[in-house]
Order: structure tokens, then C-alpha cells, then sequence
């Protein structure tokens, strides 16, 4: 198998972290498209977004699916709860992670220029970024992981979600949503210490490094034109 991802999609980061912590790294090979850096990925996947899992029987686009997709492939790994209601908890945490974390802070950057910027959609954004944060307090365990006592795919979402509150959402003006003394910061601080966050978070900081200083421009710029050249 073969994962279409890079380092600082927070969509990609949420399969990889599941991946590592499955232990099934070994299974698929991660690549990233040079259509994604031509901004064609609808040419490779008719949503145009990454990550893609390519099977042998085809494409599978979507975090979520395809997390879910890994779980069913990998029963005896799969990262799930113990019971019935953790496992909806698990659900329930992730799909705040995706909904109102991630893809709202994805969408505001649209609002970076502040030259260009409507302060009424970014309020609107970040209100429901505000709103995910509140829901995310009441839902979060009290313990080491989001939910019971054992490594989850909501902890997968989580992390790179709340990298984005950390390390994303300050380069708009805004103050970091995560309040000190809360239930989500502590988790944000404990989970910090595991492993597999700690290598994804990681990749995402070496992301945001390599896009702010053209690295990642310059990456994409060669392999266009290598692309072309064949």
C-alpha cells in the first residue's frame, strides 16, 4: 500500500500517527504526488485533497475512512476502545478534532493577509474553532489519552489538531484557544510525552519550517520540473 501524505497536513499527520502506533509502518510506503505540488491532485483523486491510501483494489481518499479502513484491515491492531461507548467517545473526540479544529483553522488561513483579510469570516471561523474547544472540555478523559486508558484514533486526530490551536492559529494575531489550567490543556500536555505524537509533531514542526523558509517551494519546484523533463 501507499500513502499519499505530507508532513503538514494535519489530515495526513492523524493516518501516519495511527500507522505508527499500529506498528503496520512497514506495510505502506508514504509518497506525495508531484500533481499535489502542481496543485492538479484531482488527476490522482477526484476529492484533490491528501491523504490518499492506494490499495491493490484502488484509491481510498479521506482520513477518516481511511483510518477506519486500517482499523478493519488490522482487527488484531486496530485502535479502537474496549467497549462500545469508548469507541463512540472515540468517534465523537475525533470527528470534534476534524469538524470544528481542523478544518476551520485550514480554512482561516485564507485569512493570513491581513491586507485582504474580512474580519467577519475569520471571526466566524475561529468562533467555531472557540465552540469545538468548549465541546472538546466536556468529552476529553481525565487521563493520560483522550479516551480510557489506551492509545485511540482520537488521540491521532487530537494531536495534530491541537498543533494547529499551538502553532497555527498564532500566525493570524489570534491567542492560542488552549487555556492553561483546563482538562485540554493538560491533555495536550501529557500527550506531548508519547512517542508517536512526539514523531508526528515532529514532522509537522519540520513542515511548517520547510514552508516557511522555501524549502518546501524549492522541493516542489524541482520535482515539476523533473516531472516535465520525463
Amino acid at each position: 500500500m501507499k500513502l499519499y501524505t505530507g508532513d503538514l497536513s494535519p489530515y495526513s499527520a492523524k493516518v501516519r500517527m495511527q500507522i505508527y502506533a499500529m506498528g503496520i509502518e512497514d506495510d505502506i510506503k508514504f509518497d506525495l504526488p508531484v500533481q499535489f505540488m502542481m496543485g492538479k491532485m484531482s488527476e490522482v483523486s477526484p476529492i484533490g485533497r491528501i491523504p490518499v491510501l492506494e490499495t491493490e483494489q484502488g484509491l481510498i481518499p479521506e482520513s477518516e475512512v481511511i483510518a477506519e479502513y486500517l482499523d478493519e484491515l488490522y482487527p488484531d491492531r486496530a485502535l479502537l476502545g474496549a467497549t462500545l461507548k469508548l469507541r463512540a467517545d472515540a468517534r465523537v473526540i475525533s470527528r470534534i478534532a476534524d469538524t470544528y479544529l481542523m478544518n476551520n483553522i485550514f480554512l482561516s488561513l485564507s485569512q493570513l493577509n491581513k491586507e485582504t483579510r474580512v474580519e467577519a469570516v475569520l471571526d466566524l471561523l475561529l468562533g467555531q474553532v472557540q465552540r469545538g474547544i468548549g465541546a472538546l472540555e466536556q468529552h476529553i478523559g481525565k487521563g493520560d489519552f483522550a479516551v480510557g486508558q489506551l492509545l485511540t484514533r482520537a488521540d491521532c486526530s487530537l494531536t495534530p489538531a491541537l498543533w494547529m490551536c499551538t502553532s497555527t492559529i498564532p500566525r493570524l494575531g489570534i491567542d492560542n484557544p488552549i487555556q492553561p489550567g483546563t482538562r485540554v490543556a493538560g491533555y495536550w500536555q501529557k500527550i506531548q510525552k508519547n512517542k508517536y505524537a512526539q514523531r508526528i509533531l515532529g514532522e509537522m514542526n519540520r513542515g511548517l519550517q520547510a514552508r516557511l523558509d522555501g524549502t518546501e517551494r524549492r522541493m516542489a519546484e524541482l520535482a515539476i520540473a523533473s516531472a516535465r523533463d520525463h
